[in-house]
């Protein structure tokens, strides 16, 4: 069943951000986060250029590179409240290297976004990983997208 989802989506100013806003149609993103809610939901997903996404990322993770997607989980029940940061250059330049299209690799992002947002973790445990990779595959499988691994 598909859950509520209130959705903002946010774009900053940045080079080529017409081709991230071509690749990420509302509908689109909205379809891709219910499919992988198990929850209603009010998620902010905002899609920022590489000092952004290495600033929040050296700020929250210690971590002083820009990574492609950033989750900030607050509330899991009964509502899941989170944000969802991507990277664009970061993005972009994945989906190159991987052989898919740049809105393939967001509905991956945002789908791995949205399940960290749950409390899945692929960094806590082998265990966890697979069982968060497998997830992810099943759900992609269900909007129509391949396997992104």
């Amino acid at each position: 069943m598909l859950q509520p989802l209130a959705l903002s989506l946010q774009f900053a100013r940045f080079t080529d951000a017409n081709a991230h806003r071509l690749a990420l149609p509302r509908h689109k993103v909205v379809r891709w986060i219910r499919h992988a809610l198990a929850n209603a939901a009010d998620i902010t997903v905002r899609i920022v250029d590489a000092p952004e996404a290495q600033d929040l990322n050296r700020s929250y993770r210690g971590k002083d590179y820009a990574t492609n997607v950033l989750t900030f989980d607050y509330s899991r029940a009964p509502l899941v409240h989170a944000d969802l940061v991507l990277c664009a250059p970061v993005v972009a330049r994945e989906a190159l290297a991987q052989g898919k299209s740049l809105q393939a690799h967001y509905a991956h992002l945002i789908v791995h976004g949205t399940l960290h947002a749950q409390g899945w973790d692929h960094e806590t445990s082998l265990a966890d990983a697979r069982a968060m990779e497998a997830h992810e595959v099943a759900l992609l499988a269900g909007l129509g997208f391949g396997n992104p691994y």
